[in-house]
C-alpha cells in the first residue's frame, strides 16, 4: 500500500479485541503492523485487509528493544495486551506495568503521534485485586512517558470468542447448576465491535488526548442477571446457586495452579467490586457515548453465538416473554 496511508502498530492485535480493531482500521485504510510474540500464529488477521496491508511482526513487550523495533516509523501505536492470570514470566507486573511502560517510552522516543492504551474498568491503585492495581500502575507509567496518550477502560466485553458468556454457556450445557459468584456485583457489558470502534475513532483523532475513557454498554446488570441471561440464551433451566466469595476463593486457590486455570483468587476478588462507568466520566464526557457510538445490545449479539450451547443447537426455539 502507499506510504501516504498512516502506519499503526498494534500490540496484541491478534486477540479477541485486537482482531476487531485490526479489521476496522484496515477498512479505514491504515497500514497495520500486528506486534505479537508468535507471528506464525497471527496469520488469521492478514486476510482482514488488502494484500500487504496487514503484517504480523515479532515483539515481546517485556523487552524494550523488541518494542522499539516494532514502533519504528509508526504514526500511531495501540497497546491491547493484557492477561487474566499470571504464569511464569507473564506476571501482572511484567505485562501490565513494565510492558505498558516500554511501549509508551518507545512510542515517545520514536516520535509517534498518538498512543492508545487499553486498560480496564476497575483499574485502581487501591484495589484489592492485584490485576486491577497493576493496570492502574500501568496507566500511570503510560501517562508519565506519553502524557497525550488516550486510555480506554472497557467493562466486561462480549462477542464471538469472548471468555465470559462462552465459558458459562459451556458450563450450563454440562451442569444443571450454574455457580453465581458475586451475585449482586454490577457490570456494564459492552460489545467488542463497539470497543473496536472507540479505538478506531481515537486513531482517527476523534478522541481527546490525555484522557481516560470509560467504556460501558447499553445495560447495567448484576452477576445474577447475567447468569439468567445465559440460561435464556441457551434455552436451559439451570439452577442458579449463589456461592459466597470465601468459598469460591478456597476452591480457586487450588484451581489457579493449573496451566490454564478456570478461575483464580484474584479474579474472584475483582467480582467483589462493581464494574460500571462512573458518574464523573459521564459528566466529563469520557464515556463511549461521548464518542458518538451507538451501543449494540447483548440481545442483538448473544444469539449469534450462544446457540451452540442449546440442547438442539440453532434449531432450538427459545421461549420469549
Amino acid at each position: 500500500m502507499s506510504k501516504d496511508y498512516k502506519l499503526v502498530t498494534i500490540f496484541g492485535g491478534d486477540g479477541f479485541v485486537g482482531t476487531q480493531v485490526v479489521q476496522q482500521l484496515a477498512q479505514e485504510n491504515f497500514r497495520i503492523r500486528v506486534a505479537v510474540r508468535r507471528p506464525d500464529l497471527a496469520g488469521h488477521v492478514v486476510p482482514l485487509g488488502n494484500v500487504g496491508q496487514i503484517i504480523p511482526i515479532q515483539a515481546n513487550i517485556r523487552n524494550y528493544d523488541s518494542v522499539a523495533r516494532a514502533v519504528e516509523g509508526a504514526d500511531i501505536v495501540i497497546n491491547l495486551v493484557g492477561i487474566k492470570s499470571q504464569s511464569g514470566k507473564q506476571t501482572f507486573e511484567a505485562v501490565h506495568e513494565l510492558g505498558a511502560k516500554n511501549i509508551a517510552q518507545a512510542a515517545k522516543n520514536a516520535n509517534v503521534k498518538n498512543l492508545i492504551h487499553m486498560s480496564a474498568l476497575g483499574a485502581d491503585v487501591e484495589s484489592k485485586s492485584i490485576s486491577s492495581r497493576s493496570k492502574a500502575k500501568g496507566e500511570k507509567q503510560v501517562l508519565k512517558a506519553f502524557p497525550n496518550a488516550i486510555i480506554m477502560r472497557p467493562s466486561l466485553i462480549f462477542g464471538q470468542g469472548d471468555g465470559f458468556f462462552n465459558l458459562f454457556g459451556a458450563i450450563s450445557a454440562l451442569s444443571p447448576i450454574l455457580p453465581v459468584i458475586g451475585a449482586k456485583t454490577l457490570f456494564q457489558p459492552i460489545y467488542v465491535g463497539d470497543v473496536a470502534t472507540a479505538f478506531s475513532l481515537a486513531a482517527k483523532g476523534k478522541a481527546k488526548n490525555g484522557t481516560i475513557y470509560e467504556l460501558g454498554g447499553a445495560e447495567i446488570l448484576s452477576m445474577r442477571e447475567l447468569m439468567q441471561e445465559i440460561t435464556t440464551q441457551t434455552g436451559r433451566n439451570n439452577y442458579l446457586l449463589n456461592v459466597p466469595s470465601w468459598i469460591a476463593k478456597s476452591k480457586a486457590f487450588f484451581l489457579q495452579i493449573l496451566p490454564s486455570p478456570l478461575v483464580t483468587v484474584d479474579q474472584i476478588t475483582q467480582l467483589e467490586t462493581d464494574n460500571v462507568v462512573c458518574e464523573q466520566a459521564i459528566k466529563q464526557k469520557r464515556d463511549i457515548k461521548s464518542l458518538g457510538i451507538k451501543l449494540t445490545t447483548m440481545q442483538a449479539i448473544l444469539p449469534t453465538y450462544m446457540w451452540r450451547f442449546r440442547k438442539d443447537g440453532e434449531f432450538k426455539k427459545l421461549e420469549t416473554s
